[in-house]
């Protein structure tokens, strides 16, 4: 039976991708999701991050070749458009004036009562001060 969830942004994913410090984590939740213990989401806007990232650095073949990776991987992708997530999406950046992909990752860990994945400090430690949401901080 899963017991937690959570939710990957794009700076956790990329740590993962390049086995940056702290990659390890990503690791172990990406064994948890395949053993059915976890799940793990990620909003498609922190997806498009990666797999712009991708392009830049490794061509479009490349890139396409990682996104179907993912979908066919344990991580669940949750479309932007739905419309809990983009409201509070809004309100989160307008709060904090963070990134848009920030403030989708972020709500999508509060829309899936998930604890959210990130190296971000500098976005998110003020979140982190004042709103009731857990953090897995990859470094």
């Amino acid at each position: 039976m899963k017991t937690s969830n959570f939710v990957l942004d794009a700076c956790a994913l990329i740590a993962f991708l390049n086995k940056e410090p702290g990659y390890e984590k990503v690791r172990n939740l990406m064994v948890g999701a395949e053993l059915e213990e976890i799940s793990v989401y990620m909003n498609s806007v922190n997806l498009l991050e990666v797999y712009y990232d991708k392009i830049k650095v490794s061509g479009l073949e490349a890139a396409d070749v990682f996104l179907e990776a993912i979908y066919d991987s344990y991580i669940e992708v949750l479309e932007y458009e739905n419309k809990d997530i983009l409201r509070n999406a809004g309100i989160l950046k307008s709060k904090y004036k963070m990134s848009l992909g920030d403030s989708f990752a972020l709500s999508t860990a509060i829309y899936k009562q998930a604890t959210i994945v990130t190296s971000d400090h500098h976005e998110f430690d003020i979140v982190e001060q004042n709103e009731n949401i857990n953090f897995l901080w990859v470094r």
